[in-house]
């Protein structure tokens, strides 16, 4: 039906009129390049309003009336219930993908190709905090199975998801701007030279406004730029905001728009917010608000060990700004408050990640501090399986965390990895260590450990092992490669340019890898 719909969609021609704003810098060099079309009513779009608003349930419901007699006689409705529940999903999965794809090839942010449209849809199934209640930090295990059609992953590779958007944010958005949500727009860009519509060999569909805004415009996380303050300033009607847009749009309030934009992490609701005389067209918010992006994250999952299933080891990122501002990451967040028993299906994207899964027969030294531990738990779970009908090399893993009563994350999975027999057990030749660095006077971490047992490290270095670290972009991956010229100095006895030079060959060689993440 869905196809024949679209098909229906694409065949017909949609008369459509444009807002012309005649504003001197529209006609300047810096003009906007982007025009969005509002398409009137007719026959066309109230069909297509028409799909909009038909759920599952109401098609469902359709179907129950004119089948159930028929099939309560032959006594067979149970069975008709479920397999046109799952079509009902099949149908809705491909609707969203539809719209998701539609929007997304109409924003000027620049997606690739292949993010126009997901992947997959994922429905959690599990929410689990791994922190304390009250320590000060918030990760989460997260689980998903797939809803469609289910894609081919290994332990190591990354997924990418599309957060949604606080309803209420984007309502307020919209009530802002003074837009219609439910007008149908196109969004087209401009012929560069005479500002007239650029002619597009791929036929656009219309899309409700407020689906537009949230799935391509994040307007309630990201800072606009600077530029955004300079169109601001020529839409302002109140002199006092517009000398101050145009002050902050300046050189020589760089510094104090970085204290009000950037430094307070100020969205662009907010910024909207504070300045309530400018009216700015729907064409300069489609090219000026920063565009929706994608989360990736590391996969904590082996397929061999949860078929149908991928999992995510998440920081839940919540802070305070100097003004007091409270702030929370967008995707982090709105994973944290998904609710397993809500279908809440989530678009997602799967790509090899830089820590590709090893072969069974060679040693690994993995260094994973905090959610740096996340890949590694598909690394231990992926060897466990190969273990039971082939022999494994040797794996050592170091873990850091502050405290071992808040956040020792995966406590109870590592520890039955480095019992006797286990992946990580001393008697297979590997180990399991882990720094607290805020359970002692003087601070330990995932370093000191590795200083500690740097003879085992070097006996697995020298029988080829390669090195796998994962975590903080900050300091940790510098700290870490400093422990590593110190062992291979001290039990390969050579000297810290030698052992510079031996681990550049390592990484050289592949095997040395690094995912880091801020």
């Amino acid at each position: 039906m869905l196809g024949v719909a679209f098909s229906f969609l694409l065949g017909r021609r949609v008369k459509s009129y444009r807002t012309w704003y005649t504003e001197k810098f529209l006609t300047s060099r810096r003009h906007c390049n982007f025009c969005c079309f509002y398409h009137r009513p007719g026959r066309y779009t109230r069909f297509h309003e028409g799909l909009l608003e038909v759920s599952s349930a109401e098609k469902f419901n359709l179907l129950q009336r004119s089948l159930t007699k028929d099939w309560q006689i032959l006594g067979q409705w149970p069975l008709l219930k479920k397999v046109w529940e799952m079509i009902s999903t099949l149908q809705d999965l491909k609707w969203i993908e539809m719209q998701i794809g539609w929007a997304r090839s109409m924003s000027p942010g620049k997606f690739t190709h292949d993010k126009t449209r997901p992947g997959c849809f994922l429905k959690m199934i599990k929410n689990q905090p791994l922190t304390r209640a009250g320590c000060g930090k918030d990760v989460r295990h997260f689980e998903f199975e797939f809803v469609s059609s289910a894609i081919e992953y290994v332990a190591g590779d990354i997924l990418e998801v599309l957060p949604g958007q606080d309803s209420a944010a984007v309502d307020a958005f919209i009530q802002r701007c003074s837009l219609d949500p439910d007008a149908l727009i196109t969004v087209h860009p401009r012929e560069k030279d005479n500002h007239f519509l650029h002619t597009c060999t791929i036929a656009k569909v219309p899309i409700k406004l407020k689906t537009f805004v949230e799935l391509t415009m994040d307007v309630a996380s990201a800072s606009p730029r600077r530029y955004f303050f300079e169109v601001m300033s020529y839409y302002a009607t109140a002199p006092h905001e517009k000398e101050r847009l145009q002050y902050f749009a300046s050189p020589e309030g760089r510094d104090d728009l970085y204290q009000y934009n950037q430094k307070e992490r100020r969205t662009v609701l907010e910024v909207l917010e504070d300045f309530p005389s400018v009216e700015m067209p729907f064409e300069w918010l489609v090219q000026l608000v920063p565009p929706l992006k994608t989360r990736a994250f590391s996969i904590s999952s082996s397929p061999s060990a949860h078929p149908n299933q991928v999992h995510l080891t998440v920081d839940v990122v919540s802070w305070t700004t100097p003004f007091k501002r409270k702030r929370s990451g967008l995707c982090s967040m709105w994973l944290a408050k998904l609710h397993p028993e809500r279908s809440i299906y989530v678009p997602a994207w799967f790509q090899k990640g830089t820590l590709h899964l090893p072969p069974p027969s060679l040693p690994l030294i993995l260094i994973g501090p905090g959610t740096g531990c996340a890949p590694f738990r598909g690394f231990v779970e992926e060897r466990a399986i190969q273990s039971e009908s082939n022999a494994t090399a040797p794996v050592i893993f170091f873990f850091g965390c502050r405290n071992e009563e808040n956040d020792f994350l995966y406590r109870d999975f590592w520890l039955s990895h480095s019992q006797e027999g286990g992946v990580l057990s001393e008697a297979k030749g590997g180990g399991f260590f882990v720094a607290f660095s805020r359970d002692q006077p003087q601070k330990v971490y995932v370093q000191h450990k590795m200083r500690e047992n740097s003879r085992a490290i070097w006996k697995l270095l020298s029988k080829g092992a390669a090195v796998y670290v994962a975590g903080s972009s900050t300091k940790m991956p510098s700290d870490v490669l400093s422990a590593f010229e110190d062992i291979v100095s001290t039990e390969g006895g050579l000297s810290k340019e030698s052992a510079m030079r031996w681990l550049r060959a390592l990484e050289k060689a592949g095997s040395y890898h690094v995912e880091a993440w801020s």
